[in-house]
C-alpha cells in the first residue's frame, strides 16, 4: 500500500483484497474476550476532525485503541480553528507533538489531499471524508460487507452489481465505492434523478439509471444514499414526498430484489425518505453490520499504513482451537 490513503483510486486490486483480508481477521480478534492487539503500541493516531461524525470519529478511534496505539480526538469546536487557525498551523502543532498517522475530516474537497502533499506532516494521512470528494474507508468496509453475504473471503466481487440510489451529486460515499468497486470487477450502476448526478457523470466507471425499479431485479447490493439537505442551496427536487415515491426503498421494492440480496446505507439513515421503518429494521439490511465492520476495516488500514504490509491470513498449518491464533497481525503475545 501507498503511505497515504486519500482516495479509493489509490489502491489497486491487490491492495484492496489485502486490506479485506486483513479486515478479516481483524473481525475474529473483536470475537476474543481481550479485542486488543500490540501492533501498534506507541504509535499515535490523531483523529482530526473538522465536521460533525458520529460512527466514523468513534470507528476510528475504537479501530486504534484495539491496536494499542495512543489516540488523540481533535474537533475544530472549541479549539483553536474556531480562532482563525489555519490548516497549516494545526498540522505543524500535531507534528510538533509527533502524530504518526493523522485521520482528517474536512468540509472542503482536497484537504487531505494538501495535508498529504504539503511536507507539514511525516505520518500517514488517511481521508476520513473531505466535501464532496470521497470517503475511502466507507467504501471499503462496503465492500467488505458485501463480499462477506456475496462472495465469500479470499474473493473479489467480480460480476456483482452494486445499485447505489439518491444523493449521488453530494455524495463522496458514492464517488468511493464507483471506484474500489470497479476495482474489484464489480457492476455499479447509479440511480438518481438528474439534478442529483454531477456533471460528467458518464465519464465514471459505471452505468447511470433514472428508474429505480428497471434495476431492481438484478440488483445483489441495494446502498441507499441519504439526501444531503445541509449541502444544498436550491431545490434538487419537487417534494420530499416526491422523492420518496420514485427513489425510496420500502418493502414492495425490497421483495422485487433477489433473495440473496442485501440492503445497505452508510449512515445516517432518513428513516422514512430514502428508506422505511420496514426495510431499514429488516434482516436483510445492513446498517449496524456496517459499522461493526467499520471498526475491523480500519483497523486493517491502520495497520498496513502503520504496522506492516503482509497478509493477514496465515498460510501455515491450523492452530488447533485450544491454543491463541498466530497471525500476521498479531505475531507477539497479546498486551492485557
Amino acid at each position: 500500500m501507498k503511505r497515504h490513503l486519500i482516495s479509493a483510486a489509490d489502491l489497486s486490486r491487490d491492495d484492496a483484497l489485502l486490506v479485506l483480508d486483513t479486515a478479516e481477521e481483524m473481525a475474529r480478534v473483536a470475537d476474543r474476550p481481550i479485542k486488543k492487539l500490540p501492533t501498534l503500541r506507541g504509535r499515535t493516531v490523531v483523529n482530526l476532525f473538522f465536521e460533525d461524525s458520529t460512527r466514523t470519529r468513534i470507528s476510528f478511534e475504537a479501530a486504534a485503541k484495539r491496536l494499542s496505539a495512543d489516540v488523540i480526538n481533535f474537533s475544530a469546536k472549541g479549539s483553536s480553528v474556531s480562532k482563525g487557525e489555519s490548516l497549516k498551523d494545526t498540522a505543524l502543532t500535531l507534528e510538533a507533538m509527533g502524530a504518526d498517522a493523522v485521520v482528517i475530516r474536512h468540509g472542503s474537497s482536497g484537504a487531505p489531499h494538501r495535508l498529504a502533499t504539503s511536507g507539514w506532516i511525516n505520518g500517514s494521512v488517511v481521508n476520513a471524508g473531505d466535501g464532496t470528494h470521497e470517503h475511502p474507508t466507507q467504501a471499503l468496509l462496503d465492500a467488505f460487507t458485501m463480499r462477506r453475504h456475496l462472495s465469500g473471503v479470499g474473493r473479489d466481487l467480480e460480476g456483482r452489481r452494486v445499485t447505489i440510489v439518491g444523493d449521488i451529486l453530494h455524495s463522496r460515499v458514492a464517488r468511493s465505492n464507483v471506484l474500489l468497486l470497479g476495482t474489484l470487477g464489480a457492476r455499479v450502476t447509479l440511480v438518481a434523478p438528474p439534478t442529483l448526478l454531477p456533471i460528467g457523470v458518464e465519464q465514471w466507471p459505471c452505468e447511470v439509471s433514472y428508474d429505480l425499479d428497471a434495476v431492481l431485479a438484478k440488483t445483489d447490493a441495494l446502498m441507499m444514499l441519504r439526501v444531503q439537505s445541509e449541502r444544498m442551496n436550491a431545490a434538487f427536487f419537487p417534494t420530499e414526498r416526491e422523492y420518496t415515491r420514485r427513489y425510496g426503498v420500502d418493502g414492495p421494492r425490497m421483495a422485487v430484489l433477489p433473495e440473496h440480496a442485501i440492503v445497505m446505507h452508510p449512515g445516517p439513515m432518513n428513516r422514512g425518505m430514502e428508506i422505511t421503518a420496514e426495510v431499514a429494521d429488516s434482516p436483510r439490511c445492513t446498517v449496524v453490520e456496517q459499522v461493526a465492520n467499520g471498526v475491523s476495516t480500519r483497523m486493517a488500514v491502520l495497520y498496513l499504513l502503520l504496522g506492516g504490509s503482509e497478509p493477514a491470513i496465515a498460510t501455515t498449518a491450523p492452530v488447533p482451537e485450544t491454543a491463541p491464533a498466530t497471525t500476521a497481525a498479531a505475531r507477539t503475545e497479546e498486551s492485557k
